[in-house]
């Protein structure tokens, strides 16, 4: 673009006192108020209809283990559990959040129990009428915040994905299609994940929704191996907002689809330090800092392949300084 030199002296154009350039400059201001606002994480994981008295204790005990370790975890979170709710119940609790979170926080919904899928529709089964993959992608798709984590662990679970899926939302289902019926374990390692270091496979001391993923699932099929039965659950994850999910691809996002790029960068619970940090009011900002430069090294390394190796080698030693900077002040 060309400016006549004119404009800056009549005050028109993009000069320092020109109307453009303070258009440009309250923009940045703004973004820049976005971006250092605190941040919340809205929890909710509900337990569905058990049915049965060992269903029952055990979908409210994988519950309870979830929410006993985000609330550990502290930090600027709303945490909240619920044991067998109602549809209405259900409803009443996403129309809240929808009006208390901004597009800057993140939500995480986490369903445990039975589902069912007739070929056509996925239920998430509660007492009363079930609610449907299309009405809960529907609540969820009225809460403002951008980043998004349903972790579905009931069977039949793979069958909400078509109706879950977002660019910005990450999708974890126990089962790889709604025609594995049975009732599934995931749930009960996805809990342990929360909880455990070493899902912790990056030694960050935050647990991402892939690291997560990747030990739910691990310990998923070593369950079936050890009790030497056919296993009647695959898990899968979706987060390009197009697929139908996809398994594990080792320890980090697949190269060639981009899947698992967006769950390595969604950090679900801080362990050890990054808890304490995030309990610190005057921490947490810092710690919000040490995560997006955490995902930025995770996003250079994702685009490696691409780069040439002087620029991806100075890019990375700037990332890592400015890593250690802010460890340190996080230390004092």
């Amino acid at each position: 673009l060309q400016r006549n030199p004119r404009q800056a002296d009549q005050g028109v154009g993009c000069g320092p006192g020109g109307p453009l350039h303070q258009m440009l400059r309250l923009a940045a201001l703004a973004l820049l108020a976005a971006l250092s606002a605190p941040a919340a994480t809205f929890y909710v994981t509900i337990s569905g209809l058990g049915g049965e008295l060992d269903y029952v204790q055990r979908f409210k005990g994988w519950a309870d283990d979830i929410d006993s370790s985000l609330k550990k975890a502290g930090g600027d979170s709303n945490v909240v559990t619920m044991v067998a709710p109602t549809r209405d119940q259900i409803r009443a609790r996403f129309e809240a959040i929808a009006q208390q979170a901004k597009p800057t926080d993140s939500l995480v919904v986490m369903l445990i129990g039975h589902g069912t899928y007739d070929g056509v529709e996925y239920k998430f089964n509660i007492p009363g009428p079930d609610i449907s993959g299309v009405e809960l992608a529907g609540m969820l798709d009225r809460i403002p915040a951008t980043s998004q984590l349903v972790m579905n662990a009931t069977s039949c679970s793979g069958a909400s994905i078509e109706f879950l899926r977002r660019p910005n939302r990450i999708v974890i289902a126990a089962t790889k299609t709604g025609t594995e019926k049975n009732a599934t374990v995931f749930a009960r390692y996805w809990a342990e994940a929360l909880r455990e270091p070493a899902a912790d496979v990056d030694k960050n001391e935050s647990v991402s929704a892939l690291e997560a993923f990747h030990y739910a699932q691990k310990k998923t099929k070593e369950f079936f191996d050890t009790q030497k039965r056919l296993a009647t659950e695959h898990s899968v994850l979706e987060d390009t907002g197009k697929g139908m999910g996809v398994p594990a691809t080792e320890n980090g996002p697949d190269p060639d689809t981009g899947e698992g790029k967006l769950a390595a960068a969604f950090a679900v619970v801080r362990l050890g330090a990054n808890a304490a940090a995030a309990k610190d009011p005057a921490k947490k900002a810092l710690l919000d800092q040490k995560e997006q430069v955490e995902q930025a090294i995770d996003q250079l390394k994702y685009e490696k392949a691409g780069m040439a190796a002087d620029d991806y080698k100075k890019q990375l030693t700037r990332l890592l300084l400015e890593l250690a900077r802010i460890q340190e002040a996080i230390d004092k």
